[in-house]
């Protein structure tokens, strides 16, 4: 039985939130359950809703509880749950699907047009202190698996379905566009389901050097330079012959997205994880000719969660390193600024009743020059459905072997790159939405090979924010 308070971290409006008693939720159904909240991520869509208030079509009209990474203990259980008990630590999957309709019937519920999502206008979200969910959406933590670890499942389940959709097989190349938190988890994941070389693409360089100590066997910052240039840098910098085997893109930045598609072999794979500008230029003919298997992400489906946690739980992928600190329930408000600032990967908001909160202070990560002017926030196909195409929150995204491969130092500065008479203009950055520069909304960034024009001052570049 809930016996705690039912605390909430309440948007009443853009950039205005407050902390509000509510009544603890009732279960009404017989196969839902009631869980205590204990732990939760902050996701770029939570940031873009406290700074704009909206996503798309998805308008925040009434007051709305922000927050869905979460995991948490079942305190009580409806009559006709049989895979729990109260005491169980589980991580929440925060969509529920109509079950009924064609998409949820052929095992795709996540592009199921009834969803109700978490944290997505009209529905409340998990920064809260207790919250009811169907039980089959609640998903036991081994007891390998912490609960603060069970937090992440979320994103890299987003990561998970990214990869399974690229239906990354041992012995491949994989690169990987973005080094935000869902990038760095495609990284993980693409090493665990055996890829034996992983190029992370960034402009910013501390980014590329977490990336990798975390997954990648190779980083290549992006230099201010055609896509095709580009391209050509990173095949030659890990010897990736005729082109990598599968591009995934968790950017959502356009110069990263045409780099793709230059960047993929013959016969490749090329999945859009990330969400930026709705309309983009796009390289069809390289796409065409090439003859490459394009597909969308959109959050996670049947089995990434599942997935998610064995990874975790076998120690396939390390996601405690993406976490910066863990902040008490009422510091709610100022781990959502360092978010939106850039300053963490992940930040981990303790729920109002955790008695034993270990305090970490969340610690900035080192400013480093970009290549371009960045995004603050990543995009990752994890949204609320809008004009994106489904995605995956995000696919098997699990990976391995390592080589020892040039690193990215290696790879020229992105000031040197332009020797032009014109001024130096940042561009924009290949990003992936939620590294250091964690989700929120965000500006977009111009297409890297396009030329400034003297007269004109830098434009600021767009942000991308990570939607789940």
């Amino acid at each position: 039985m809930a016996t705690g308070s039912n605390l909430s971290f309440v948007l009443n409006k853009p950039n205005d939130v407050t902390f509000e008693e509510k009544p603890v939720p009732a279960i009404r159904s017989p196969k839902h359950v009631l869980v205590a909240i204990n732990y939760t991520g902050i996701c770029g869509s939570d940031v873009h809703y406290w700074v704009h208030g909206a996503i798309g079509h998805f308008v925040v009209k009434e007051p709305m509880v922000l927050g869905h990474e979460s995991a948490g203990t079942v305190v009580e259980v409806g009559s006709d749950v049989k895979t729990l008990r109260v005491g169980d630590r589980v991580a929440l999957e925060p969509g529920y699907p109509c079950r009924h309709c064609g998409n949820c019937l052929s095992g795709h519920y996540n592009l199921c047009p009834d969803m109700a999502f978490a944290a997505t206008p009209p529905y409340d979200g998990t920064l809260t202190g207790y919250w009811t969910a169907p039980a089959d959406f609640c998903y036991k933590l081994p007891p390998a698996v912490s609960l603060q670890e069970g937090a992440l499942i979320e994103p890299l389940a987003v990561g998970v379905h990214i990869v399974r959709q690229a239906n990354v097989t041992p012995g491949q190349s994989v690169v990987i566009m973005g080094a935000g938190p869902v990038g760095l988890l495609c990284a993980a994941v693409a090493r665990a389901f055996g890829a034996t070389k992983v190029v992370q693409v960034d402009i910013v360089q501390s980014k590329l050097d977490f990336a990798r100590e975390f997954a990648a066997t190779h980083t290549y910052i992006s230099q201010r330079v055609s896509p095709e240039e580009n391209a050509r840098n990173i095949i030659e910098l890990a010897d990736l012959g005729a082109g990598a085997d599968v591009v995934i893109d968790a950017s959502g930045a356009e110069p990263s997205i045409q780099a793709s598609l230059h960047v993929v072999r013959v016969g490749g794979t090329y999945v859009q994880g990330g969400m930026g500008k709705s309309d983009i230029t796009f390289p069809i003919m390289a796409l065409c000719l090439k003859e490459v298997t394009a597909k969308g992400s959109f959050r996670y489906g049947s089995g990434d969660y599942k997935l998610a946690i064995e990874l975790v739980a076998a120690g396939l992928v390390d996601v405690k390193k993406l976490v910066n600190g863990v902040v008490p329930f009422g510091q709610a408000e100022d781990a959502f600024k360092k978010v939106k600032e850039g300053q963490v990967i992940k930040i981990l908001i303790a729920g109002p009743n955790e008695k034993d909160v270990v305090v970490t202070e969340a610690k900035e990560e080192p400013k480093a020059e970009v290549a371009a002017e960045e995004p603050k926030e990543e995009a990752v196909a994890e949204a609320p459905r809008a004009e994106e195409a489904p995605k995956a929150e995000e696919a098997p995204k699990v990976e391995e072997p390592k080589v020892e491969e040039p690193k990215a130092e290696e790879a020229p500065k992105t000031e040197e790159a332009p020797k032009v008479e014109e001024p130096k203009v940042e561009e924009p950055k290949v990003e992936t939405a939620e590294a250091p520069k964690v989700e929120a909304g965000v500006e977009e960034p111009k297409p890297a090979a396009e030329e400034p024009k003297a007269e004109e001052a830098p434009k600021e570049a767009t942000k991308e924010f990570t939607c789940c």
